[in-house]
């Protein structure tokens, strides 16, 4: 190897380091104990881990898991594709703002959009009278809720550069519109709806606290049965074994993902033309059904949540929302919920800084494609594929010792981290996209000027990387704030986040405190939705990536 060569190879490593030292600490090692653990401990039990792969509430949980990640996907597209079409291939008054709102469910937190629905599909719910509550159609349409967006943004970002001379050639030809569609729009979108499809199913599989909430003891899926094996049943072997199933499930996933995205990123590498055009009086019998769809699925739960919040005995009234910034019963929290907030605030911060500063690392590495990047970006994405339950419970059963004079186990700093690792895969996919499109061009001629690479970074690279970097401080941000999985495990009792604060209300009996529980995410409602909003308007291009 040319020593030129060998040492920028060197640097990159060397780069690299940090954010694989990271994921090393806090996700590579907590999951290892866990399976050790799990598995090893005590020595290998084969006879016990076949009797949990073949125990019937192990298939019920696959079946569930799939049937209703099946479910939520088909439902996003049935939605997410006309909508991708209405709000990034027409152009018209005021669309950036409806597509950022559109875009608010998804960064929603799993513990809002479980409780909005419980609000609206329960039993003193509006739309009760269904006989929904607690069954796989409303965890479906929940999951149809926050996900209709990433179809939306995939879908959307590529039918935005779609070249309409191909179509018009077609029609030129002797196709007629439906022939034309079908024959070169459709094979065009394919990879996008492919690759939608695909992190819309990973999302659906590992949903949490929407299936936690929504169906409590009747419907598992495997992250639930996960969290379920330790909380009551404290059986550590039993998780591990699940882990080990979800961990080959979703790796399945993460590989269509993969190939779909890396197709959907070969048309988009090649993409020249703005392929949008106004919108015309023929659109109106298209576009108002969508926006009419999406605004109902938007503002019915949200509004039954809202509802709710404020109804007091028979009339309504701010009395939850006051209680929020009062000590209750410490049998029902220990600190109030405005400090609960607080908290979340804090932890929030934190995570968001971390987990952007170290995206920020890995896409630039990334943009540079090869051998070693595709080794990166496949442990960077690994938090994808692995329940945050057991991300949480490794961290207990790892740090659960002093370091540098700082008690690891009773630190507040475990919450942050456990978001930070949650995090990172989603702000790494946001940012790649930027970074790849830079023209290398741009830094070789900044190298042949005598730029140093520290220089080509931050006077070429980084001018245009800062905008979408501000989306992804934003994205982690709502994503930390609403992480429920691993801080349910790792949050101090005396230190509870908003999430959790949430959950413990809603597990409480009285009015009072599931009125203070639909307050409370409503407050967290809008601190993601406020965040987002503003972040949104960072984007730089049409559409993105996840």
């Amino acid at each position: 190897m040319h020593p030129r060569r060998h040492r920028r190879h060197l640097v990159w490593w060397a780069v690299a380091a940090l954010p694989l030292g990271f994921l090393g600490i806090f996700f590579v090692w907590p999951l290892l104990t866990v399976l050790a653990r799990g598995l090893w401990d005590g020595g290998f039990d084969w006879a016990g881990t076949w009797a949990v792969v073949v125990d019937p509430r192990t298939a019920d949980a696959l079946v569930t898991t799939a049937g209703l990640a099946t479910l939520g996907t088909l439902g996003s597209l049935a939605l997410g594709i006309p909508a991708a079409y209405v709000l990034y291939r027409l152009r018209w008054r005021g669309q950036v703002t409806v597509r950022a709102i559109a875009a608010v469910p998804f960064v929603l937190p799993t513990i809002v959009v479980a409780t909005a629905f419980t609000a609206l599909l329960g039993r003193s719910g509006p739309l009760a009278f269904l006989g929904w509550d607690q069954t796989v159609w409303a965890i479906g349409l929940a999951m149809v809720f926050y996900n209709t967006s990433v179809v939306m943004r995939i879908v959307g970002g590529s039918w935005a550069g779609l070249d309409p001379r191909r179509a018009d050639a077609a029609r030129t030809l002797g196709a007629n519109r439906r022939q034309a569609w079908w024959h070169v729009t459709v094979p065009a979108l394919a990879p996008a709806v492919a690759s939608a499809a695909s992190v819309v199913f990973l999302f659906c599989a590992t949903s949490f606290g929407v299936v936690l909430v929504m169906g409590g003891t009747r419907i598992n899926t495997l992250e639930t049965e996960i969290w379920l094996q330790v909380n009551q049943f404290l059986d550590i072997r039993a998780a591990a074994v699940l882990s080990i199933l979800q961990l080959v499930f979703v790796a399945g996933i993460l590989a269509a993902s993969a190939w779909a995205r890396r197709r959907r990123e070969r048309v988009l590498g090649t993409r020249t033309v703005d392929g949008t055009r106004p919108a015309t009086r023929s659109d109106v019998k298209v576009v108002v059904p969508v926006l009419v769809a999406l605004g109902l699925l938007l503002a019915a739960p949200l509004w039954a949540l809202l509802s709710r919040s404020l109804k007091v005995g028979d009339g309504y009234g701010f009395d939850h929302y006051v209680a929020l910034f009062t000590d209750p019963p410490r049998s029902v929290l220990p600190v109030s919920v405005w400090q609960a907030t607080l908290n979340s605030l804090t932890t929030a911060v934190i995570a968001a800084s971390v987990a952007t500063g170290l995206g920020l690392i890995v896409a630039s590495l990334l943009a540079r494609r090869g051998r070693k990047a595709a080794v990166l970006d496949a442990i960077v994405m690994l938090p994808l594929g692995v329940s945050a339950v057991i991300v949480g419970l490794g961290m207990l059963l790892t740090l659960n010792r002093t370091v540098l004079g700082v008690d690891l186990r009773g630190s507040w700093w475990l919450v942050p981290m456990a978001q930070a690792v949650v995090a990172l895969p989603l702000v790494v996919r946001t940012l790649v996209p930027p970074a790849r499109a830079i023209d290398p061009r741009m830094r070789a001629a900044a190298g042949a000027l005598g730029a140093s690479p520290g220089r080509v970074w931050t006077r070429v690279e980084w001018p245009l990387l800062r905008r979408p970097f501000g989306l992804a401080l934003g994205f982690a941000f709502a994503i930390s704030m609403g992480e429920f999985g691993a801080t349910s495990f790792v949050a101090r009792p005396d230190r509870p986040t908003l999430p959790t604060a949430i959950y413990r209300l809603l597990g409480r009996p009285g009015a009072e405190n599931l009125g203070m529980a639909f307050a409370a995410a409503v407050l967290l409602a809008a601190l993601t939705a406020s965040v987002m909003m503003v972040s949104e308007r960072m984007r730089t291009t049409v559409g993105g990536d996840l």
